[in-house]
């Protein structure tokens, strides 16, 4: 079994936010080699303070020699090592369930059960909110809040042409320029509130990042929170590896 063997592409960009907890992000770990054979499986889940700002990352991988071991060491490479970055593939836990049966490792343990194998937490330092844009919130808001959510590994033309149709990005796209230009956006409202994201090169080209602005009439703490998740599920299937979520105000 190879990593290009694996429909690991989105099924659909679109963004449904719903009120299910939150599930585990799966990964695809493959060899050195050209055939790029998988390896194993890589899980992970972020924490997040309450205003869904990360705060750390729990993992846990699995072979078939050595069963779940802890990885708080692989997550850091794979967002940090380019090499180890080329090895890793988001996938689904559907995909993943078929590959932990094809290795040998029988029925993938439910999600509960999975995070019993988080042993090596990972901290990750925040810090207060920057301001990022007007204090005060348009009028019919009581509250402006911007995040960006960090990515690392890219996305190819073709996936960026999904992403602007699925989002309905206009054909003129934004008015900014250069090298930190939109290159997708969206927008997304409900009951009063207001949400738009625009995806974007960051860090002189060598990260991408989605700057989420939410807009809120009313007490949404719970759908901004499934908005950010639902977003920043919808690149990890499109192949990209979500590293951080910063509240900028």
């Amino acid at each position: 079994m190879t990593i290009d063997s694996l429909p690991v592409g989105p099924a659909s960009a679109a963004v449904e936010v719903t009120g299910a907890g939150p599930q585990l992000d799966y990964y695809l770990v493959g060899a050195r080699d050209s055939t790029t054979t998988v390896e194993g499986i890589l899980v992970e889940e972020f924490t997040r303070d309450r205003d869904f700002v990360t705060t750390g990352l729990a993992s846990a991988g699995w072979t078939p020699q050595a069963g779940w071991w802890s990885s708080a060491s692989l997550s850091r490479d794979i967002r940090t090592n380019p090499e180890m970055l080329a090895r890793v593939v988001p996938t689904s836990r559907r995909q993943a369930e078929d590959v932990h049966r094809a290795l040998g490792g029988g029925q993938l343990p439910d999600e509960t059960l999975l995070r019993t194998h988080f042993l090596d937490h990972q901290p990750i330092a925040s810090a207060p909110p920057l301001r990022l844009g007007p204090a005060q919130p348009p009028a019919g808001f009581h509250e402006r809040r911007v995040y960006r959510v960090l990515f690392a590994k890219d996305l190819r033309p073709d996936q960026v042409a999904a992403l602007r149709t699925a989002w309905r990005t206009p054909t003129a796209g934004t008015s900014a320029s250069g090298t930190n230009a939109s290159v997708a956006s969206g927008r997304l409202d409900g009951h009063g509130d207001q949400f738009s994201w625009d995806l974007r090169r960051v860090g002189h080209t060598l990260a991408w990042g989605l700057d989420v602005t939410a807009l809120l009439a009313t007490d949404a703490t719970a759908a901004l929170g499934s908005t950010l998740s639902a977003l920043t599920d919808v690149l990890r299937q499109h192949g990209l590896i979500p590293v951080t979520t910063e509240r900028f105000s």
